[in-house]
Parts: structure tokens; C-alpha cells; sequence
């Protein structure tokens, strides 16, 4: 009897961690496309309502924020003068321009990456030079790679594969 019991429990405890494990899935697609619509409406508004930086943090970290974003904008732009190349293609594409067009896109990847890691750094410091302290600082850098993540899914739904 506590045999089966104990297998009943066990049963029963193994369909409530699926259910949760599929109700956290399903909040992270829920938070991705909150994430989405609070980017799409102010991405500076959400950072704040997320970060909840002090005066002096707030003081320390927005001009290192809006120079990012300025500097992430023009790796942007680059990724998007060749998607638009890609998009705006009448004619069957050469080798030479699918080969220009994935050299491009990896440079403005890589243009990204370097971004990254250099507001790592400067986020990162020790105290003396510090913007912000490492917790809120790694949470602003996950905060980034999440919108970053939704924004590429974004444009990788909508761009063709070559063929």
C-alpha cells in the first residue's frame, strides 16, 4: 500500500513539474513579447522601469546608454543597407554578391559584438570609475541581449533565404 502510494505520489508529482516547466515556457514567449511591445514603445522608458537606478547611478549610466545606443545604431544601419540590398534584389543573385552580402552581415555582427564587449567593460570597471554596481550592471547587459535577441528574430522571420 505505500508502495503504490509513494507511486501515485511520485506520479502526480511528475505531471505538476511538466505543467510548471510548460507554464514557465510559456511566460518567457509571454515576456519575450512584452519585452517586444515595451522596446517598440521606449526602449529608454523600459530600461529605467527595469533597472531602477538611483539619481547618481542614473547620473553615471545614461550617457554611457545613449552613446551605445548611437553606436549600436550604426551597426544597424549597416546590417540593414544589405538586407535591404538582399530584399530589393529584382534579378537571380550573383556569388559574388551572396559572397559580399555575408561578409557584410558578419561585419556588422561582429561591428555588434565589439560594441558589446566594450559596454562590458566600461559597465564593468572597479569602484573608483564604477557607472553601475555589477548586478545592475550585469542586468542591463542581459536586459540588451534580450531585446537584441527579439529584434534579430524580428528580421529573420521577414528576410529570405538566398537561393
Amino acid at each position: 500500500m505505500k508502495k503504490s502510494l509513494a507511486f501515485v505520489l511520485f506520479g502526480i508529482a511528475m505531471i505538476a513539474a511538466q505543467c510548471a516547466r510548460a507554464e514557465d515556457k510559456i511566460a518567457d514567449v509571454t515576456d519575450m513579447q512584452a519585452l517586444r511591445k515595451a522596446v517598440q514603445s521606449d526602449k529608454k522608458a523600459f530600461v529605467a522601469s527595469t533597472l531602477k537606478l538611483t539619481d547618481v547611478e542614473a547620473k553615471r549610466f545614461w550617457p554611457v546608454y545613449d552613446a551605445y545606443q548611437r553606436d549600436l545604431d550604426v551597426a544597424n544601419r549597416r546590417r540593414v543597407v544589405a538586407i535591404e540590398g538582399l530584399i530589393g534584389l529584382n534579378k537571380p543573385m550573383s556569388d559574388l554578391y551572396a559572397k559580399n552580402l555575408a561578409n557584410e552581415l558578419t561585419a556588422a555582427d561582429e561591428a555588434e559584438i565589439k560594441l558589446r564587449r566594450s559596454l562590458q567593460n566600461r559597465l564593468m570597471r572597479g569602484v573608483p570609475t564604477r557607472i553601475l554596481p555589477p548586478k545592475k550592471a550585469a542586468s542591463y547587459i542581459q536586459l540588451e541581449a534580450k531585446i537584441r535577441a527579439v529584434q534579430a528574430y524580428d528580421i529573420a522571420a521577414t528576410i529570405p533565404l538566398i537561393h
